[in-house]
């Protein structure tokens, strides 16, 4: 937004901006803030930073964890919630050192950094283009507990069908039925403008939406998908997106979570990766006359990306939670291979992009509970791997299968490598495959150790934890 100390204190002083607040992505991909007075904020501020304990972000030993952050001004918005006129920026994790502080090698915003140079050092293009889709529910009610002797969750909202029988309140009876909200008009789609607000507030914000609709799942699941950019960028403007739509939401009496596997028995959110690269201006991924329209150099990426699936999976669907959604029969992939407008494909190649600078495949095992600086360089850094090695999918067994999987016989589909069942498998692979990250040195050796084991604590804690269904299957033996 800002290209000097001097545009930023204009603009505060032409806005009655009193407030000037930073946000900063922990490891795990929160956003935490810190926030000062507009006259606080000093030529000093962008030269040296903010001090933190880095060791609250995940990032540094409480023995060692003083860092600081120095505001990118670039990213710059108004923050349309805050009573108090407030600025909003995203801070850069820096090391204190003498005699000048320098970039925390473990910083994701520094890792999205590294691995666009690291393409660009490649010579195999200049920039990749990525377009998430954002899907999410939004619930009226939601409480749960995790006590030793009281555990469960509850979720309700009105359009859902466990509630076409209330008669409490009064009941018009459009309900959506179990799996099918898709594209469903109102009167059942009553978030249609809750949806429209929030896309306006994110056009309002620089980001640039493509479409929104209802999602699969009935008790009110949205998609909403934005325009391409990089890997930096589009970090940025997820984390943005995020924190727009759940306060828009929150503002509303509503909540919004973009929890992998919310509910049983429903569609998950994930979040589906657009990628495509260009080198002088011109598409590197279309070739007329190859498969789907597909370059070689395409072809190659998308081997780099299955090759390497497993590993990715640690960082791009990074919960426990996340492995309830990579399940047979929503529409979520389990299978490692690709194909053209195959949605049980890790990778699909949509058959409606057919012009060269259109042309493109998603990576649809991801989901949004990813820190996406990680997870969007680390996509990157599978495909670059892939062309580098010239990792050919088909000769490698991983299709295209332009069939339904799920209806493979049982000894077809069990030629067909799967995804991880669980985090822990997902983070076996990382800690077998993970040299293709190093390269170009994007990404340090001690994250992924870090992210390792914070990730082998989640799972050892909710393995730890008696379930519910437990007490239904085992309580009476």
């Amino acid at each position: 937004m800002f290209g000097s100390y001097e545009d930023v204190m204009k603009f505060c002083t032409d806005n009655q901006i009193q407030m000037i607040d930073f946000k900063m992505i922990d490891l795990l991909g929160r956003w935490r803030h810190l926030t000062i007075p507009t006259i606080r904020f000093t030529p000093d501020t962008l030269e040296y930073g903010i001090g933190f304990d880095g060791s609250n972000y995940g990032y540094a030993p409480i023995e060692n964890s003083d860092m600081v952050f120095i505001p990118d001004i670039t990213t710059a918005v108004c923050d349309p919630f805050t009573e108090v006129p407030t600025l909003s920026m995203i801070g850069d994790v820096f090391v204190i050192a003498q005699p000048k502080n320098y970039r925390f090698d473990q910083d994701p915003r520094t890792i999205a950094t590294r691995a666009e140079k690291y393409l660009q050092s490649t010579g195999i293009a200049d920039e990749i283009r990525i377009g998430p889709e954002y899907e999410f529910y939004v619930f009226d009610q939601v409480s749960y507990e995790c006590l030793p002797n009281r555990t469960g969750f509850i979720i309700d909202t009105e359009q859902a069908i466990w509630n076409s029988g209330e008669n409490a309140c009064q009941n018009l009876g459009y309900k959506i039925p179990l799996k099918g909200g898709y594209h469903i008009t109102p009167p059942q789609d009553i978030l249609y403008d809750l949806r429209s607000r929030m896309c306006l507030l994110l056009e309002d914000n620089n980001i640039a939406v493509k479409y929104h609709h209802h999602e699969v799942g009935g008790p009110g699941q949205i998609e909403i998908e934005v325009e391409f950019g990089g890997i930096k960028e589009m970090a940025d403007k997820t984390m943005l997106a995020k924190y727009l739509i759940k306060n828009l939401a929150f503002q509303e009496g509503k909540t919004v979570t973009f929890m992998p596997k919310p509910l049983y028995g429903e569609a998950g959110n994930g979040m589906h990766v657009h990628m495509h690269m260009f080198k002088d201006g011109k598409p590197v991924f279309y070739d007329k006359d190859g498969y789907s329209q597909l370059s070689q150099e395409a072809l190659y990426f998308i081997g780099g990306l299955l090759k390497h699936a497993p590993a990715l999976l640690a960082l791009t669907s990074p919960t426990t939670n996340s492995y309830k959604r990579l399940v047979p029969g929503y529409e979520a992939p389990v299978s490692v291979c690709f194909a053209t407008a195959n949605r049980s494909a890790v990778i699909r190649v949509p058959a409606y992009a057919k012009s060269p600078a259109q042309k493109r495949f998603e990576f649809r095992s991801s989901d949004a509970s990813c820190n996406p600086y990680l997870a969007f360089a680390a996509l990157l850094m599978a495909g670059i791997d892939g062309i580098l090695n010239k990792t050919d999918p088909t000769a490698a067994g991983f299709g295209p299968y332009d069939i339904n999987l799920y209806n493979l016989p049982a000894e077809e589909q069990a030629k067909i490598k799967s995804l991880p069942k669980n985090l822990d498998e997902a983070l076996d692979a990382l800690e077998a495959d993970h040299d293709f990250l190093l390269a170009g040195g994007v990404f340090p050796e001690r994250l992924i150790e870090t992210w390792i084991a914070a990730k082998r604590k989640e799972t050892r804690q909710v393995n730890d934890q008696p379930h519910p269904l437990e007490f239904e299957l085992y309580y009476d033996l």
